[in-house]
């Protein structure tokens, strides 16, 4: 009884193996005349075509054509999308100005702005500091001062402009300073302070410098006042009579005050007319609050100036005592040409005598 169930079963894996191989034979065969067919209507396209309607090839699986065009390759139904990966990066600071180092100068006592122009700044910090040799002393971070010296401050102009001020600028802020950006690396951007200390001087009508200056009442006072190294004049040239301002004084009268600003230099001429000797004292030319020149004037009624007394003085002293060693020498070379005639008699005489 068992045994006729082997045979059985033997059997119908027999009739399965061999439907298989029918079925296998006749797509084998399907596929031969489905190319022959193509190439025998003369179709240069490589590309299978689905069967018409009616076509004894209506029973292929639906997806036949289209693995049969492609045999080789498996086409998953859900092809993943290959993704390329692309790495956006922030845009990093820079300076505006295309140099790393800059060269400022202004004249003394007057102020100054040190630019520092940064672009993308992308939330990052700038400070201003101050070199000296190899210690830097911060000034400001970000737009908080930290500096002691309350002439230094920070303003931002928009858009990018970082600027420090310094007010009332003296030779002691001469120097190297540094505009640094905290990015990673730091940006540094070099600015060299160069202050110049204009030179000034007091001539008199001739253009002589005099350290005092002598007039005779009732003439007229001329002094001129020369001022060079001035790179970009930020302030007028003023007159003092001691404590009192000239430029504008009308209560004396006959003072006028004519000012030439020049290439690199300045020139301005104080007329005072008809002096007198309330007129006598100093006189100060002055260009801001610290570059300033002084000269003495004496305004005389006749009298003879006490240096020009003194010098006469002195000259008499001199010729009187010229006169005395002239004396002496004339008296002394006398006595000697005496003496000599006196000493020959006196040997003539006594040989004489012998």
């Amino acid at each position: 009884m068992q045994l006729d169930r082997y045979r059985t079963d033997y059997r119908r894996v027999h009739m399965c193996i061999s439907c298989v191989m029918r079925s296998r034979l006749f797509w084998i065969l399907a596929i031969i005349y489905s190319s022959l067919h193509h190439i025998g209507s003369g179709s240069t396209s490589t590309t299978l075509k689905r069967p018409r309607a009616g076509d004894p090839f209506d029973t292929f699986p639906k997806n036949f054509w289209q693995e049969f065009s492609s045999p080789f390759t498996d086409t998953p139904e859900d092809e993943e999308l290959e993704v390329t990966e692309t790495t956006t990066h922030e845009p990093f600071p820079f300076f505006a100005d295309p140099y790393t180092t800059l060269n400022i100068s202004t004249q003394l006592s007057s102020s100054v702005y040190l630019h520092c122009r940064v672009n993308d700044l992308q939330g990052k910090t700038v400070s201003w500091m101050r070199r000296r040799g190899e210690d830097l002393t911060l000034i400001t971070f970000g737009q908080h001062t930290y500096s002691g010296d309350s002439r230094y401050s920070l303003e931002f102009e928009e858009p990018n402009d970082w600027k420090l001020l310094i007010q009332f600028a003296n030779e002691r802020d001469e120097g190297p300073y540094e505009c640094q950006v905290s990015s990673h690396p730091p940006l540094v951007l070099l600015v060299y302070l160069t202050i110049i200390v204009p030179h000034v001087e007091i001539l008199d009508e001739r253009g002589s410098a005099t350290p005092e200056k002598y007039y005779k009442a009732g003439s007229t006072i001329e002094l001129q006042c020369v001022i060079s190294k001035i790179p970009h004049p930020s302030s007028y040239i003023t007159w003092r009579h001691g404590p009192r301002l000239l430029n504008y004084d009308t209560s004396r009268g006959g003072i006028s005050v004519k000012t030439d600003m020049l290439p690199g230099r300045a020139l301005s001429r104080l007329y005072i007319a008809n002096a007198n000797r309330q007129d006598t004292g100093n006189y100060t030319c002055m260009l801001g609050n610290e570059i300033t020149e002084t000269v003495v004037v004496h305004v005389l009624n006749g009298e003879e100036p006490a240096a020009m007394q003194h010098a006469n003085g002195s000259r008499q002293k001199v010729n009187a005592s010229t006169m005395v060693v002239l004396f002496l020498m004339s008296f002394s070379e006398i006595g000697r040409v005496l003496g000599l005639g006196m000493g020959r008699g006196l040997g003539w005489g006594w040989g004489m005598g012998r």
